[in-house]
């Protein structure tokens, strides 16, 4: 059991929404619970895959914010480390003990630069990616400051159109720039296509990853020409791994909401058009809400509003119950369908997010239970860290 020392002295309705030993019934909503079972069986199978695939597995942090389940899916999934979006979010993970981060991102602000220069010192390999010659100067001259040590990899934008560079020569110049930085190394090719991992189609998503594969082959060619070797070759989220540990250039994963999974994960197709929510990953995270008013005999209000939830990705769905339908939220309330005028004031409903990360972002704790009891307490530790 893995939970923060004073947890006795925080207060159950206030601080936390439970305590370990609780009986569920008794958790505080609205709050994040996870189905250790099922989140215990995700994490296996996608460390059974990576291994079985010659594949490391780097986790997206940014998907949990939590130094726990980081953790988890070190010991239990065999994850090399995390990915992180921002460098306080890596502090985090490296502060909580985790010894390699990856920022798969940009880091251009000066302070931020300086922080990143001293992870090292928190015993993490630490990792960023580049897509300007300018950068390097930059993150080399934060390295030599605090006598540290960076490695960087080049960001290709292999079809997401955000960041990186699009052409060959663009990665050859960079890591040729980053390979003669003073405190810097050069150590691969961040491809990861974010555009398509919510695609619905198989074949769809295959035949974006094709364009990236050939990308990516390109360049660790041209790279290996002049005498450039990449240690890691990066990318393949939930919605497409499958495609990048087959295609002979990959040689490192970074998928993230796989672990937890959520309604719009849910909803694609793996390549026998079965959801992947049905099959290849469980549902293991949930909002956990309770019926709070039944004023109308068709219409149940719950506790779990905009507040407690990301809803761009559209509106969550109720587990395990096909006879009542979560329907519209305010900041506070959902509004749930009830035709049968079934559910009852307090009874608890398992809600499934739209998109899992922003959701998680916007709680403190996770409540893990098993076989109905809650089993530990596990903060988002890297909760509100975007800087």
């Amino acid at each position: 059991m893995n939970v923060p020392s004073r947890i006795d002295e925080l207060e159950v309705g206030f601080d936390v929404p439970a305590k370990p030993g609780m009986d569920q019934t008794d958790i505080q909503t609205p709050c994040l619970i996870l189905d250790l079972d099922a989140l215990e069986r995700n994490i296996a199978k996608m460390g059974d895959y990576a291994r079985t695939h010659g594949m490391r597995h780097r986790v997206h942090g940014k998907m949990h914010k939590s130094v726990d389940v980081a953790k988890l899916q070190e010991s239990l999934g065999g994850a090399v480390g995390v990915c992180c979006q921002k460098v306080s979010e890596a502090e985090v993970f490296a502060r909580g003990g985790i010894k390699e981060v990856l920022v798969s991102n940009q880091v251009r602000d000066p302070l931020k630069i300086d922080r990143l220069s001293r992870i090292p010192k928190l015993g993490a390999r630490t990792i960023c990616c580049v897509d300007d010659k300018a950068n390097v100067a930059e993150l080399s001259a934060a390295a030599q400051k605090h006598g540290t040590g960076i490695e960087c990899l080049v960001e290709i934008d292999c079809g997401a159109g955000r960041c990186g560079v699009s052409t060959t020569p663009q990665v050859v110049e960079i890591a040729k720039a980053i390979d003669a930085a003073p405190g810097l190394k050069f150590s691969g090719i961040q491809a990861y296509q974010g555009a398509i991992q919510h695609l619905v189609r198989y074949d769809q998503r295959k035949a974006r990853i094709d364009v990236a594969v050939a990308m990516v082959k390109e360049a660790v060619y041209a790279l290996k020409a002049e005498g450039l070797e990449c240690d890691i070759v990066a990318g393949g989220g939930t919605g497409s791994y499958p495609f990048e540990s087959t295609s002979g250039v990959f040689n490192e994963l970074q998928c993230g909401s796989y672990a937890f999974m959520d309604a719009d994960y849910g909803r694609i197709l793996d390549k026998n058009g079965n959801r992947i929510d049905q099959g290849e990953w469980e549902n293991a995270l949930f909002i956990l809400t309770s019926v709070m008013s039944h004023a109308r005999p068709d219409q149940a209000i719950c506790d779990a509003g905009l507040k407690t939830q990301s809803v761009d990705s559209g509106l969550p769905f109720i587990f395990g119950r096909d006879d009542v339908k979560y329907v519209s939220c305010s900041d506070e309330h959902g509004v749930i369908a009830d035709p049968s005028n079934v559910l009852k004031i307090n009874e608890k409903l398992r809600l499934v997010p739209g998109h899992c990360d922003p959701t998680c972002n916007l709680h403190d704790w996770y409540v893990g239970v098993r076989n109905g009891q809650v089993e530990t307490l596990w903060p988002v530790s890297a909760r509100g860290k975007a800087y």
